[in-house]
């Protein structure tokens, strides 16, 4: 019989303070969203008055449901084009043990270790060269770059640790070394897929920096740079910035909650392999 000793006691107390740890700035972050601009009471204290007009007032005047549309478009297309052509590379990287495969291996991994702010000049003349900037489209293509190291390199982690019995038993039967990727390989992917869509989704949504860079100067723009508006020089109105991040926050949030057992499936299953 288990026994409640004081070490699960610890465990129990160290969870709730790792609870409260996260769960206050959410708790301040909603409970400013929802706070009249009038109350100037403590932000860590209760709203006696809740109101919604704040998401009113911050989805008008920052423009958010374009902003909103942006970062969707952005975001879908990014990560497809990014789970697509780093599983395609990833795929003969980690079955063939030629040296060139090593070298080229190392080569991507190099993306890792350069910041790319390094290319940010280069890149933004490339850009305007080829007519992309102020479109969502000039930042598809650069996060399709960006992202493809690190990806890559979840998936070779991954492919590695699969056997290769199917594969052999596949190209026996007849299928081509693409189409056993597509009908076999593929289907064996899904946890690290998941990890991937899930952490990739993640860092092109909340992103600023790009966005302020290439979408600068023109009427788009994608939530974090839209949310940055309220800032302003002498005034600054707190309440409609937190709506604007409650606002932001929500899609990420519906899309998890969606695929809730997905992703903890692909995050177990990732780690596992």
């Amino acid at each position: 019989m288990n026994r409640y000793g004081r070490r699960t006691l610890a465990l129990e107390l160290a969870m709730i303070a790792a609870a409260l740890f996260v769960g206050f700035p959410v708790y301040v972050l909603v409970n400013l969203a929802v706070r009249p601009t009038s109350d100037t009471s403590s932000p860590i204290g209760p709203t006696t008055s809740p109101t919604l007009d704040n998401f009113t007032q911050a989805w008008q005047q920052g423009a958010l449901g374009g902003a909103l549309a942006n970062s969707l478009l952005v975001t879908v297309c990014s990560v497809v084009v990014v789970l697509a052509v780093s599983s395609l590379a990833a795929y003969p990287l980690a079955r063939i043990t030629a040296r060139w495969s090593r070298g080229t291996y190392l080569t991507i991994l190099l993306g890792l270790a350069l910041p790319f702010q390094l290319a940010s000049l280069p890149l933004y003349q490339t850009m305007r060269d080829l007519g992309l900037l102020g479109t969502p489209w000039a930042l598809v293509l650069f996060y399709s770059g960006l992202q493809v190291p690190f990806t890559v390199f979840l998936y070779v982690g991954f492919l590695r640790a699969l056997p290769g019995d199917f594969e052999d038993a596949a190209l026996i039967d007849g299928c081509t070394p693409l189409q056993s990727f597509r009908y076999v390989v593929l289907p064996m992917l899904k946890p690290i897929t998941v990890t991937a869509l899930v952490l990739n989704t993640v860092a092109v949504w909340n992103d600023f920096f790009t966005p302020l860079l290439y979408l600068s100067g023109s009427a788009q723009q994608t939530l974090p740079v839209a949310i940055a508006g309220f800032v302003g020089q002498y005034v600054t109105d707190w309440n409609l910035i937190f709506a604007a991040l409650v606002i932001s926050i929500l899609p990420v949030l519906l899309v998890y909650f969606l695929l809730q057992r997905s992703i903890i499936n692909g995050f177990a299953g990732g780690l596992k392999g």
